[in-house]
């Protein structure tokens, strides 16, 4: 597997040729353009979804040049390295999650076993007829 940096500095410097052969790649299967692409730039009092967001880098992902998504959607270009950055992150974190925690599975075991003794434990009280966790003396007079 490729460094993040690796990729991404592969992903932003390919040449516009690699653009023409995806969008028409695109083209050719009936794919609909992206949102963001038929969108543009935001108008006045829009505000960057999430969504938005992600097409811009998924278009950044296939290749086309980060300059002229910017010039065309009205972003800074550090504003999309920033997403850029963010979603490998994302996707670093993603694939460093572990399903099966071992420290998560003793924790459920040890927690499943308290309830046991808890219950065992109620049931003897029940059991021996005690309200209260000792038995008290009576006066004597």
């Amino acid at each position: 597997m490729k460094d993040p940096k690796a990729l991404k500095e592969s992903v932003v410097g390919r040449p516009s040729a690699v653009v023409s052969v995806s969008e028409g790649a695109r083209r050719a299967t009936g794919e609909e353009e992206t949102t963001a692409a038929r969108l543009g730039p935001l108008g006045a009092g829009q505000r960057w979804t999430a969504a938005r967001k992600r097409e811009v880098i998924l278009r950044l992902l296939r290749g086309e040049p980060m300059e002229a998504i910017s010039r065309e959607l009205g972003v800074e270009l550090f504003r999309l390295d920033s997403w850029l950055n963010k979603a490998f992150a994302g996707i670093d974190a993603t694939l460093k999650e572990r399903s099966e925690d071992p420290i998560s599975i003793e924790r459920d075991k040890a927690l499943q076993r308290i309830g046991e003794l808890t219950m065992e434990n109620e049931l003897l009280r029940a059991r021996c007829g005690v309200q209260r966790p000792f038995n008290f003396r009576r006066s004597r007079k």
